[in-house]
């Protein structure tokens, strides 16, 4: 059996692993490189049960612990470790709560922890770009742009995809694409994938900051915003906040983000800590998220066909996720059934996009 998975971030990476330890082999197609999009520039962060009674729960637990399995038994070091998790907010120099101590003594005065909300037995981190790699060896890597998807004369079985190099032959097909997902509905019956920009600052912090990730709320020009700070085990902070409405770009390798963004992104920073300093930025960057109407993402066989899979649209935890879907997935394909209920991400529960409306994008 050969599966051809069209999309070469963390979801695509993951199914084709858990394909790939079955025995079945695997071709991925990816239009620029590994982790281009929001695989390589994501924070990273894990969550053992933040989705708590939500769809998502059972997916996101199973694939917390996948996470740590995996960093035990593949070869590569994506810096998968336990964490803190703490709330807090940033006040102004006038608000009275900037007298009350911070229990963490790396930030900065007026940074207030309020509670702790997350444990090292329930909130981690690995580096998404490493961790996406490492699971991508297990597979072919083809270099291409999908153009169709091949069909039997009756129009219902996949039999391959054309790129703009070969056409390859497949018993199946996973359209893993993120927010480029929504372009294969001019070949099938797809709901909507939005995506949805999120700017980020990546800094050199070495070992001075712990592994506590913060989740706080910050008054800026009269809004509160919510910033968050992610510290690596490679020694670099994540640092995220003013997510907005964006084009989509053709090509993943023209994302920018917007530098004013950018700016108040850094400044926000500044605030947190000394050690975000300007001489220790790594990286100013932005990706798109990928996202459907009702917030879940897409799981499973594409309505109207034979052979034809979608997994996208995990919007802020595709990072967290992606073990758990690809291990689903592949049970999907070559079992027929999943061990976790994918029944809330069945694509077909959401209209289909309109193929004539993809000349807007």
């Amino acid at each position: 059996m050969r599966v051809v998975i069209c999309g070469g971030g963390v979801i695509g990476a993951c199914i084709a692993w858990f394909l790939q330890r079955r025995g079945i082999d695997v071709i991925v197609v990816e239009s620029t490189e590994v982790a281009a999009a929001a695989s390589g520039k994501a924070g990273g962060f894990l969550a053992r049960d933040w989705c708590a009674g939500t769809p998502l729960d059972a997916l996101a637990r199973r694939s917390f612990a996948l996470h740590a399995e995996l960093a035990g038994e593949i070869a590569g070091d994506w810096g998968h470790r336990p964490m803190t998790a703490y709330s807090g907010f940033v006040v102004g120099d006038g608000d009275a709560r900037r007298n009350r101590p911070c229990s963490l003594d790396w930030l900065a005065d007026g940074v207030v922890i309020a509670q702790r909300i997350g444990t090292r037995e329930t909130t981690a981190i690995v580096h998404p770009r490493k961790f996406t790699s490492a699971m991508m060896d297990a597979a072919q890597l083809r270099r291409g742009r999908i153009t169709a998807i091949a069909r039997d004369t009756d129009g219902v079985a996949v039999k391959g995809v054309e790129t703009d190099a070969n056409f390859i032959a497949a018993d199946a097909v996973v359209i893993a694409m993120g927010p480029w997902s929504l372009l294969a509905a001019q070949w099938m019956s797809l709901p909507a994938v939005y995506g949805q920009r999120s700017p980020s600052i990546v800094y050199d912090t070495g070992t001075d900051v712990p592994a506590d990730a913060l989740f706080l709320e910050h008054e800026d020009d009269g809004s509160t915003v919510s910033i968050e700070v992610f510290p690596r085990a490679d020694g670099s902070t994540h640092i995220t906040a003013l997510s907005d409405i964006a084009p989509l770009p053709l090509d993943p390798a023209s994302v920018t983000p917007d530098q004013g963004a950018i700016a108040r992104l850094q400044a926000m920073s500044e605030r947190v800590s000394p050690l975000f300093r300007p001489d220790r930025i790594i990286a100013r960057q932005a990706c798109f998220r990928p996202v459907t109407e009702d917030g879940l993402p897409l799981i499973g066989k594409v309505p109207l066909s034979e052979g034809l899979y979608v997994a996208t649209g995990h919007n802020v935890w595709g990072i967290l996720n992606a073990p758990a879907t690809g291990e689903a997935l592949a049970q999907l394909i070559a079992d027929g059934t999943a061990q976790i209920d994918l029944s809330p991400f069945d694509p077909a529960r959401l209209s289909p996009l309109d193929p004539s409306l993809l000349h807007t994008h």
